[in-house]
């Protein structure tokens, strides 16, 4: 049995979304849900119209990682040994148990294909209506160091079959990712300082430190209805936490002179805004 892990903040509408979208997987009863309610205000959830088991936790909203390690945590309790965090404004494909069971007898920690969910693209206007639904949003990542940035590959491009090899990868987004026990007792637990954004980018360099090689996995999909948690993609508040995260995941990780050159733009950037005031 596979334990997965996501959060609800005042999303209710689209939790039940992604809850009803994983009924319609097959096998979904090897799937436990740990559903981790850290919202401002609070609506009942009802497990009983489920096929497949979920614990509801109602928690402080203290950032994604915290959510992730409380429910390593509680799995651990229950003896489970897999795990997977995802995002709560995703949905699946029927094959989504299946295929995640097969990649946990090949690898230890990995990623899936991630498309943008229809309407919800980049760049909308850029597709034709055909074309919807197979635009890439995630097809495997590198850490671009001399800017610290999490790149993913294949990005806005149309899927033609161009990322469907099973492969190593530098970065996993925390939208979605597999691990197991075997690699928490390595490398630990997320770290909680992030908040929200670098916490997937911090958990894949310490695993990588550990000796451990990360996988992308095309067979694995689901559908993202993109930054729905964080007000939008370009939101004041999705910047602030970017940027702020960039600057303490850079400055654990990246080369010296890139170090350098994050600690100078953070400085120019406060007297900059002192002056604007």
């Amino acid at each position: 049995m596979i334990g997965l892990i996501t959060a609800n903040y005042n999303q209710y509408e689209q939790t039940r979304a992604f809850l009803d979208s994983l009924t319609q997987v097959t096998d979904c009863s090897n799937l436990y849900l740990y559903l981790a309610d850290v919202s401002s205000k609070k609506q009942e959830i009802h497990v009983s119209d489920y096929p497949f088991k979920i614990k509801i936790a109602t928690l402080p909203n203290k950032g994604y990682a915290f959510v992730i390690n409380e429910g390593i945590r509680f799995f651990l309790n229950q003896g489970l040994i897999q795990f997977c965090a995802i995002n709560n404004d995703i949905y699946f494909k029927k094959n989504f148990a299946q295929e995640a069971a097969t990649g946990f007898k090949i690898a230890d920690i990995f990623g899936g294909k991630i498309y943008y969910a229809p309407g919800f693209e980049y760049h909308k206007n850029r597709y034709r209506l055909e074309d919807r639904g197979k635009v890439i949003w995630y097809a495997g990542g590198k850490i671009d160091w001399r800017n610290v940035l999490c790149l993913h590959r294949g990005v806005d491009e149309i899927d033609l079959g161009q990322y469907d090899r099973f492969e190593k990868t530098d970065f996993i987004t925390g939208c979605l990712i597999f691990f197991n026990k075997k690699v928490i007792d390595k490398v630990g637990y997320w770290r909680e300082e992030y908040f929200l954004y670098f916490e997937d980018a911090d958990f894949c360099e310490r695993a990588k430190k550990a000796g451990f090689t990360l996988y992308y996995n095309p067979k694995i999909v689901i559908y993202h209805q993109v930054s729905q948690s964080t007000q939008g993609s370009g939101s004041e508040f999705q910047r602030h936490y970017q940027e702020r995260n960039r600057l303490i995941f850079g400055l654990k990780y990246a080369p010296f002179r890139t170090k350098i050159h994050l600690i100078k733009n953070c400085v120019f950037n406060k007297f900059n805004n002192l002056f604007k005031k």
